[in-house]
């Protein structure tokens, strides 16, 4: 009868202690293009900062540009996720950084040499180089994971068409939750002929280039403005807040590195402090604990994220 008791309680335990290994995630919806228009129309009352988690937040035993690592982001904080697009020799739009396909992945050689059937056949690996169970997703099972999940931001590699990805954004109905990045004035120009009503991520690290922009008919309240990899005057965030205009630090590369080397400068709670509305890096974790601690003294909340 003892025996029968501890073999209870241990099972009690052991079931107690998976609960509690249970990770919680933290997800962002938005029900329309209107709600995601006011998230990021920039006031000082309507201020929620956010991470980007850069190529989806890779970590030990989960690679980057993968849904199983998008999703294990979202443990960690509310995120945007930002991805990469090519090409498979077959014209499906894939998941993936790089040109070849060694560093990410068990193939060799370009990813354009891969029908999309061969593509399935490889194994994603971490940053390590640890190869995992994961395999490289399309963009069609990432739009469609996307929903009511997490923000994204859509970065397309060379040659790879924005209507082509516009039109599977209308596909999958993501309008509501989808940033296109662009990285020159005409390419905004393009993605805002082709569907105005999407929001655009667009490189203004100075006045003119926002300038630009609404000459060539961008207007600000579809504009995310990436303001650079290292951190502007404030006066450059004022001038972008003035316009209603959310910001976008690029944090991975030094910042990331500073942020580690010296983690009781609390370098991204000041970032944000200073007027960055979103940290685009790779340092998911420490990232998240010090934007959690700033909203949380700044009592700052969105009905956005649940």
């Amino acid at each position: 009868m003892k025996f029968y008791y501890l073999f209870i309680l241990a099972l009690v335990l052991a079931i107690s202690s998976c609960k509690q290994e249970e990770k919680v995630h933290h997800y962002i919806k938005f029900n329309s293009q209107q709600e995601l228009y006011q998230f990021l129309k920039w006031s000082p009352d309507n201020r929620f900062p956010l991470i980007s988690a850069h190529r989806g937040g890779p970590m030990p035993g989960f690679p980057e540009n993968c849904i199983e690592t998008f999703e294990n982001a979202t443990t960690y904080n509310p995120v945007i996720i930002e991805f990469d697009i090519a090409y498979s020799k077959d014209s499906v739009m894939v998941i993936m950084h790089d040109d070849k396909l060694d560093r990410t992945s068990t193939g060799t050689g370009e990813i354009s040499n891969y029908t999309y059937a061969d593509l399935q056949k490889l194994n994603l690996k971490d940053n390590d180089g640890k190869e995992t169970s994961f395999k490289i997703p399309t963009l069609d099972s990432v739009l469609s994971w996307s929903k009511g999940k997490a923000l994204l931001t859509i970065d397309l590699k060379k040659g790879v068409s924005y209507a082509k990805v516009i039109e599977k954004v209308r596909q999958y109905k993501v309008e509501s939750n989808s940033i296109i990045i662009t990285y020159t004035a005409d390419q905004a120009k393009e993605v805002h002929q082709l569907a105005p009503d999407l929001m655009i991520s667009a490189s203004v690290q100075k006045k003119a280039e926002l300038n630009r922009l609404n000459l060539l008919g961008v207007p600000n309240n579809r504009i995310v403005a990436f303001v650079g990899v290292s951190a502007p005057d404030k006066s450059h965030y004022k001038f972008l807040h003035e316009k209603g205009i959310t910001t976008i630090l690029g944090v991975m590369g030094n910042i990331d590195k500073s942020a580690i080397a010296n983690p009781a400068k609390m370098v991204y709670y000041h970032l944000v402090n200073n007027g960055a509305d979103v940290l685009s890096g790779d340092n998911l974790p420490q990232t998240a604990q010090e934007l959690d601690k700033f909203r949380y003294n700044k009592k700052l909340n969105s009905a956005n994220i649940y």
